[in-house]
């Protein structure tokens, strides 16, 4: 497998390699790699390489224990990721490591340029400074262990720094500078202007720094993109609660919940990028209409954006004036049928609050998630939009059992913990075909413990009790997680944790502890 590590003597160095490890974060891809790693291990030199992500470490025992980690660990799309490992010659940043008296002038000459109330350090045109001059020490800050060397000084000494200008000192990559996450995490600020950068690749090796300005006028990179809008797309993909991009204030980053909000990756017309976006809106219409259905629909709350809009229509018949569908009659906002201009924007829903009001007042409902049709439409950057059909039937008093189809349109954009926070909700609801109400009467309904359990089978019970028994969950909503599970009990399970730990499980699904 090329794995042909080779015993060293102690101080041996090992050079360790992860076939396309450009595509991974440093911070989750060395967090991964440690995670499963049997010893303790400090990289040497890490940097990315045509598709490769590289580092050295010291010591044949850290090296036979990496190779143990090779294909322990997945990626996102579910792919074991291969570590290769070889005896290596010492590595670059450290044949070359500054000497200590040129590490105490480097010191002094930062010291020098760091402003202490600004909590700031100019570095621009570092080589040319005179205090290096001076004593012959050349630092070029492309080269790896000057940055390692300058990085080392900042952390130690300067451990508060916010902002950081390395203007004008040539840099056409930035895999020395992928350690500023670690050794200098508080920066906020960070010039990088008048630089060699020629691909907006280069920032993803400090992709997790909480940038909040950035400055890259004047490097190649910025001539690749056909608008600003684009530019600013790309740049925001790094770093998400950027406010400033080259002097000039960017539109307010919609952050949503409490954490770090994620981008959605433009993908390829390929099976990975299509599984990966089929899991995240799966993931998305089980959560919600799990609340939707069996809870509080107030809980959905968080699901909205505070400016979202949400609106309704029903089928229109010119020969049925009184369609069958009155709960959904007086609120829809079918065009066709209303003249009024001021009725219809008053049935155009706008702001969260408005729509939960809209929605708790429509009829209780039980979705049939195994009728779902899912069509994800378009995205970008920060936008996913998909459509949705299937069947659900009404469970209130006086329409129970009533079976609906509809169509819905939901129009989101990235959320923290991985989910999608709603931006536009359009809702269409028609009577079902009688093949749809037949398939939908197989579904039980939750009325009570005996009724909602009589319609299945003796496995699919015993299923159902043992399920609430260890969830702590209602007999109801253990079945419901079963079911749009479709009775996978380990892949229910799965669920039900994922969603306990980031709190999208409502308190009335839980059994009350006497």
């Amino acid at each position: 497998m090329g794995e042909n590590t080779q015993d060293g003597t102690p101080g041996s160095w090992f050079k360790v390699t992860i076939p396309y490890g450009k595509h991974y974060d440093k911070t989750w891809l060395m967090n991964s790699i440690q995670s499963h790693c049997s010893v303790p291990f400090t990289p040497v030199d890490f940097h990315y390489v045509r598709n490769m992500a590289r580092f050295f470490v010291q010591e044949a025992s850290t090296a036979s224990a990496l190779k143990g980690v090779s294909y322990k660990i997945y990626d996102q799309e579910g792919r074991k990721i291969p570590i290769f490992v070889n005896a290596s010659a010492v590595p670059y940043s450290v044949q070359n490591k500054l000497e200590p008296e040129e590490m105490e002038q480097l010191k002094l000459t930062l010291s020098k340029r760091y402003d202490v109330f600004q909590q700031a350090l100019d570095l621009q045109r570092l080589r040319f400074d005179p205090d290096l001059v001076g004593h012959d020490i050349d630092i070029i800050l492309s080269r790896r262990n000057c940055m390692v060397a300058t990085l080392q000084i900042i952390e130690k000494n300067f451990p508060e720094l916010l902002s950081l200008n390395l203007s004008s000192n040539k840099l056409y990559r930035l895999d020395g500078l992928s350690d500023i996450i670690q050794m200098a995490p508080m920066v906020k600020i960070l010039n990088l202007s008048n630089n060699e950068l020629k691909s907006a690749w280069e920032l993803n090796k400090m992709k997790g720094l909480k940038l909040e300005e950035l400055w890259l006028e004047g490097n190649p990179l910025c001539g690749t993109f056909p608008d600003q809008s684009t530019y600013i797309s790309a740049i925001r993909d790094c770093f998400p609660k950027l406010l400033r991009l080259d002097g000039q204030e960017l539109p307010s980053p919609i952050i949503v919940d409490i954490g770090t909000p994620y981008v959605i990756k433009p993908c390829e017309e390929s099976y990975k990028g299509s599984e990966t976006l089929k899991s995240i809106v799966l993931q998305f219409l089980q959560q919600y209409y799990l609340i939707h259905d069996y809870g509080d629909r107030q809980h959905l709350l968080g699901t909205y954006h505070e400016e979202a809009c949400f609106s309704l229509t029903i089928s229109f018949h010119p020969e049925d004036p009184a369609p069958s569908l009155g709960e959904y009659f007086k609120v829809s906002r079918n065009m066709k049928k209303l003249k009024d201009p001021h009725l219809r924007l008053q049935l155009l829903k706008h702001t969260k609050g408005d729509i939960l009001w809209a929605l708790c007042a429509l009829p209780k409902t039980q979705h049939d998630l195994s009728s779902f049709m899912v069509d994800l439409w378009f995205q970008t950057e920060t936008m996913l939009c998909f459509s949705v059909n299937g069947v659900f039937k009404e469970v209130e008093e006086g329409s129970q059992g009533c079976v609906r189809a509809f169509t819905r349109t939901f129009i989101t954009t990235p959320a923290s913990h991985s989910s999608l926070c709603i931006v536009n909700d359009e809702l269409f609801v028609r009577d079902a075909s009688p093949s749809e109400t037949q398939r939908m009467s197989s579904i039980p309904m939750p009325t009570s413990t005996s009724s909602s359990t009589q319609a299945l089978s003796q496995e699919q019970q015993e299923m159902v009790q043992a399920f609430s028994t260890l969830s702590g969950m209602k007999l109801e909503w253990s079945q419901k997680c079963l079911q749009d599970n479709e009775w996978n009990y380990t892949r229910a399970g799965q669920v039900f944790n994922m969603l306990k730990t980031e709190g999208k499980i409502p308190e009335e699904a839980f059994k009350e502890i006497p």
